[in-house]
């Protein structure tokens, strides 16, 4: 992979771009990968190009030919149940029922967003924590396309203490209880709360609001869905 732009610091609001241009910057150090995008909305083909505006997950290990650290696969343990990719996202209270698809890092440094045609998928950062596994997992979806809503347009009528729920490839169903909903201004966006590792299993659900800037051709805001492993 290239070597990419240096990221923000945690405390700098995420970099915001405009249309298909929205980036997601990348720099591995340490065994840390620090992360810098912005979720926009609008472009040619959809209002909301739903890439999550991560600045820092320290969480996040940098890959290696080994593969991610061992951990038995008996069961959950306090902290977590070992790696296993997602399938699939349900979210009863706002019948969601969607694959996941990986969002990787393209060969120019950026991460990739979901395919800005399908309105029924969400995307997760497949180098972070996966859903389950202790640490902050990172799902993203649009909000809308050009012509009609999406797959996360109701997240915001989710309340605390809904039940959401992840299929994985090992067969576990895994299900999170909402802890809060906020709504950040993407100029000021807390990247250290919202990507800062954790001692448990977590995931922040993340799509675009608040108003649309035609001329932008982006939202003003970002709604960030906070959970944990029940």
């Amino acid at each position: 992979m290239a070597v990419p732009p240096t990221p923000p610091a945690d405390d700098d609001p995420a970099s915001t771009g405009q249309g298909s241009r929205s980036s997601l910057t990348v720099m591995c150090a340490v065994a840390l990968l620090v992360l810098a995008v912005s979720l926009v909305g609008g472009n040619d083909t959809s209002a909301d190009t739903s890439r999550p505006p991560i600045a820092a997950q320290p969480g996040a290990t940098a890959p290696s030919s080994a593969g991610p650290t061992a951990r038995s696969s008996a069961g959950p343990t306090d902290t977590g149940l070992p790696r296993s990719k997602p399938v699939r996202l349900l979210i009863p209270e706002i019948s969601v029922d969607a694959p996941f698809t990986d969002l990787a890092i393209g060969a120019n440094g950026q991460l990739q967003a979901p395919p800005p045609h399908d309105t029924n998928l969400v995307g997760w950062y497949a180098k972070g924590a996966s859903p389950g596994e202790r640490g902050t997992s990172i799902i993203a979806g649009h909000v809308d396309t050009k012509t009609s809503a999406a797959v996360f347009a109701g997240l915001g009528q989710l309340d605390e203490g809904d039940v959401f729920h992840v299929e994985r490839a090992d067969g576990r169903r895994v299900s999170f209880v909402v802890d809060d909903l906020e709504t950040f201004d993407k100029d000021a966006f807390p990247s250290k709360r919202v990507y800062g590792d954790t001692d448990r299993a977590e995931v922040r659900l993340i799509t675009c609001a608040g108003d649309y800037d035609r001329k932008a051709k982006d939202y003003t805001d970002n709604l960030v869905v906070f959970a944990h492993l029940t």
